[in-house]
C-alpha cells in the first residue's frame, strides 16, 4: 500500500460544542490533506462514526448533556483502533489523566496555538500511518487468517516451506479435536503459538484454552493443581478447588514443558488422559471431563524414555500427532519477514519514528545461530529500536554475538572460528541429508572426528527435522 495514498485516506472527526472551533479545525484539516468531519453535539457525532471509517477523533472533554470521558470510553470499546485527541478549556489534570488511561493518545488545552495543534496532528498522523503499515505487513506476511490471528493475539509470520508445513499440520490437527498432539522444538520457536492455532481453529475454540507450564508448579502442589482438591483434604485447602483437567472440560489443556513433569505424576496423568475422568484430592467419586491434550517440550522425549525419565506409554498417548518446529537457523528465509514485522510492530508500540532497515542486517543475521530462535529475534529487535538514535537500523544496533566485518559489496564475514565450524558442520549435514560419512568427507575429516565435534558443540540434527 502506497504511504501517500494512506495519508489521503486518513479521516478525522471533530466533536466540539464551539462551532467556530470546529470550522477552524475543519478548514485546517482539509488544507493539509485529511478528510474532515465535524459535529457540535454527541448524537450526530456518533452517527458519523457509524457511517464512516474514522481514523482520528478530536473530542471535547465537556459537551452539552454529556461527559467527554464517558464518550471516550464508549468509542474506544466500539472502535478500539480509533485514535483520540482530547481538548478542553479547563485545566482539570485529573480528567486528563483519566482520559489517557481510557486510551486517548494526546491532549490539548484551549486556547492552544496553531503550531501546538499542528504538532499534535503530525504526531498522531505518524502513529496512525505506522498502524496502517503494520496492518499491511500482517496481511502480507501472516500465514493465518485475520480472524484466527486476532483470537490468538499473535501472528504466524514466515515464507519458508518448513514453517508452511508446520501450519498445515496444525490446521490438520485442528480438524480432529479429540486427538492429542505433541509439539517439539527448541525454546523460542513458538510452540504455544502453534498450540493456540490448533485450539482456535478447532470446534473447541469457544471453550477454554488452559495453558500450564509443567516445570513452574512446585512438586508438592502438582497433584492438587491438576486434579483439584476437596476442602480440608490437606493443610491450606481452605476451599474446594477445580484442577486443570476440570477447568479444561470441552476445551484444550496445553501442557508446556511436559518432559519436566515428575515421573511419579506421569502415571496419574496417563490414566486421566485415557479415562477422561479424574478424582480430586481428598475425594473418592470421579468427575468426567472432555478435554483435549496438546503437549510441548524442547527436550528429546525418546532419549528421556531410554533414560527412564519419561514413561513410554505416556509418550505414545501424547504423540498421536507430532508437530516439530524447526529452529530459526534452519529456515533463514523467514528472517527478513519476521524482522520487518517486528520493526513495524515495535515502531508503533514504542511510538518511534518510522525506521528504515539497513540492507546489511539480513546477511549478518543469517550468520548467527539464534539459540533463542524467534523469541530472541523479537527481543533483539525491540532493543535495537529503543537504542537506535537515528531513523536507520544498522548492524551495530543488533547485539549479534559474532565477530564480523563488512566486506566490499555489503557481504558480511564472521571471523569467529568456532561459529564458522558449527555453521559448516550444520551446512554439510543438511547438504548430504544428514549422512555423517558423506558430510565428514566433504569437510575433510573422519566420521569419528565429525561425531566428536557434533558432541562438543551439542549439534543434534536428525533426519526427520
Amino acid at each position: 500500500m502506497n504511504m501517500e495514498l494512506m495519508l489521503k485516506k486518513i479521516k478525522v472527526l471533530t466533536i466540539d460544542d464551539e462551532q467556530n472551533f470546529t470550522e477552524e479545525i475543519h478548514e485546517y484539516l482539509q488544507k493539509t490533506g485529511f478528510e474532515s468531519f465535524t459535529a457540535n453535539t454527541v448524537r450526530p457525532g456518533l452517527s458519523i462514526l457509524k457511517k464512516n471509517d474514522i481514523d482520528l477523533l478530536i473530542l471535547d472533554i465537556r459537551l452539552p448533556g454529556a461527559n467527554g470521558l464517558d464518550i471516550l470510553k464508549q468509542v474506544k470499546e466500539e472502535y478500539p483502533n480509533l485514535e483520540v485527541i482530547i481538548v478542553s478549556a479547563h485545566g482539570d489534570m485529573e480528567s486528563v489523566i483519566q482520559a489517557m488511561r481510557l486510551g486517548a493518545l494526546d491532549y490539548l488545552r484551549k486556547p492552544f496555538r496553531h503550531v501546538d495543534f499542528q504538532i499534535a496532528i503530525e504526531r498522531t498522523q505518524k502513529f496512525i500511518l505506522l498502524n496502517k503499515k503494520l496492518q499491511v505487513m500482517e496481511e502480507k506476511n501472516s500465514l493465518i487468517s485475520q480472524g484466527l490471528s486476532e483470537k490468538i493475539e499473535r501472528n504466524f509470520v514466515g515464507e519458508s516451506e518448513k514453517i508452511r508445513q508446520v501450519l498445515d499440520l496444525a490446521l490438520t490437527a485442528s480438524k480432529f479435536s479429540d486427538t492429542n498432539v505433541l509439539i517439539t522444538g527448541e525454546s523460542g520457536t513458538g510452540k504455544e503459538n502453534v498450540a493456540r492455532i490448533i485450539h482456535y481453529a478447532s470446534n473447541r475454540k469457544d471453550r477454554v484454552f488452559c495453558g500450564v507450564n509443567s516445570s513452574a508448579i512446585s512438586q508438592s502442589l502438582l497433584e492438587s493443581e491438576f486434579f483439584g482438591h476437596k476442602k480440608g483434604s490437606f493443610t491450606g485447602a481452605i476451599n474446594d478447588k477445580q484442577g486443570f483437567f476440570e477447568i479444561a472440560d470441552q476445551g484444550t489443556l496445553f501442557l508446556d514443558e511436559i518432559a519436566d513433569m515428575p515421573i511419579n505424576l506421569q502415571a496419574k496423568i496417563l490414566r486421566a488422559i485415557e479415562e477422561k475422568k479424574i478424582t480430586r484430592v481428598g475425594e473418592t467419586h470421579q468427575i468426567a471431563s472432555n478435554f483435549r491434550i496438546i503437549a510441548a517440550t524442547n527436550h528429546d522425549v525418546e532419549q528421556l524414555v531410554q533414560e527412564k525419565k519419561f514413561r513410554l506409554d505416556l509418550m505414545h498417548r501424547l504423540n498421536t500427532l507430532h508437530i516439530h518446529i524447526p529452529p530459526l537457523r534452519e529456515r533463514p528465509e523467514d528472517l527478513e519477514p519476521l524482522l520487518r514485522y517486528f520493526v513495524t510492530d515495535f515502531s508503533v508500540k514504542l511510538n518511534k519514528p518510522e525506521l528504515k532497515v539497513d540492507k546489511k542486517i539480513i546477511p549478518a543475521l543469517k550468520l548467527y545461530d539464534f539459540p533463542g530462535n524467534v523469541r530472541e529475534l523479537k527481543n533483539m529487535t525491540e532493543r535495537a529500536i529503543i537504542l537506535c538514535k537515528g531513523d536507520l537500523l544498522s548492524v551495530e544496533d543488533f547485539p549479534i554475538k559474532t565477530k564480523s566485518v563488512v566486506m566490499e559489496g555489503g557481504e558480511v564475514e564472521v571471523l569467529n572460528l568456532q561459529e564458522n565450524e558449527i555453521r559448516l558442520i550444520r551446512l554439510a549435514l543438511r547438504n548430504f541429508n544428514f549422512n555423517q560419512k558423506k558430510a565428514s568427507d566433504a569437510l575433510g575429516v573422519t566420521r569419528d572426528s565429525l561425531i566428536r565435534r557434533m558432541k562438543k558443540f551439542n549439534i543434534k540434527i536428525k533426519k526427520d527435522e
